[in-house]
């Protein structure tokens, strides 16, 4: 039925899938009926977030593979047996992330600054552009979800290089829907606000900067990860059909929060 989020044998590749954020999709997903290919670095962590999926959706349909998002050629040997063991992807879901530094941005390394822009910009790039190539030449219609951050929308104190990376995610997105629109190819962003993750671990240990971030949330809390999971599920399904080039905030409020 037309405008209902159905996801039933959706095939969905998710990327930093092993817990957090991706983890919480990826089980929205397979609850929903999707075919979810996880995928993570390490093998240990991957192989633990299909079981707890499995355990939590029995019956449903969860594959995971190891790949590194920093390395184009394993980006498509992902893609590869993706397809190899779920069918034909419908979606992807750029989601594996790094911050490796915390701190004033003139005083990032190379080494952490090239990292942060190998993985967040150019492993978005490769996948999204990869995922691009299959739906085209199948002449499949298809959806891409860049997870970018409210840290790409404005300033990133602590955080400035990764803000950079996530402003990069924005813009690409933007212009691989318009790019891609013709060939029935959505792409849209979806930039949380903080979320307890192991990911964000450096912000939500801080009682200082909590104590900001609560008070400047018109829900006064950060978020959990399920609570990122909807809107995956929503870009993934046919119900947003029309939907491309948009970045969905989910922050509490904060971005409009101008007190």
């Amino acid at each position: 039925m037309s405008g209902v989020i159905e996801v039933t044998d959706k095939v969905v590749v998710i990327t930093g899938a092993s817990r957090g954020i991706g983890e919480a999709m990826a089980q929205a997903l397979v609850a929903g009926g999707a075919k979810v290919a996880i995928a993570s670095r390490k093998r240990e962590g991957i192989d633990a977030a299909a079981e707890r999926i499995r355990q939590g959706v029995p019956g449903g349909t969860v594959e995971p593979f190891v790949a590194h998002m920093g390395k184009p050629q394993m980006i498509e040997e992902l893609l590869d047996a993706a397809e190899a063991a779920l069918g034909p992807i419908d979606a992807v879901i750029n989601n594996a992330a790094t911050n490796p530094y915390f701190g004033p941005m003139v005083n990032i390394d190379e080494g952490a600054y090239l990292k942060t822009f190998e993985v967040n910009t150019r492993g978005y790039f490769e996948l999204a552009r990869g995922a691009a190539k299959r739906f085209i030449a199948a002449g499949r219609p298809g959806c891409i979800i860049n997870v970018a951050s409210i840290a790409g929308l404005g300033g990133a104190p602590l955080q400035g290089v990764y803000g950079m990376t996530k402003a990069a995610v924005v813009s690409m997105t933007q212009t691989l829907a318009v790019e891609l629109g013709p060939s029935n190819v959505r792409v849209n962003a979806i930039a949380p606000g903080l979320v307890e993750t192991k990911f964000a671990s450096a912000l939500v240990n801080n009682d200082d900067i909590v104590k900001r971030v609560v008070e400047s949330t018109p829900l006064r809390r950060y978020a959990q990860p399920h609570e990122m999971a909807g809107a995956a599920v929503f870009l993934v399904s046919d119900a947003a059909g029309f939907m491309t080039g948009h970045t969905l905030v989910i922050d509490g409020g904060v971005t409009i929060n101008a007190m």
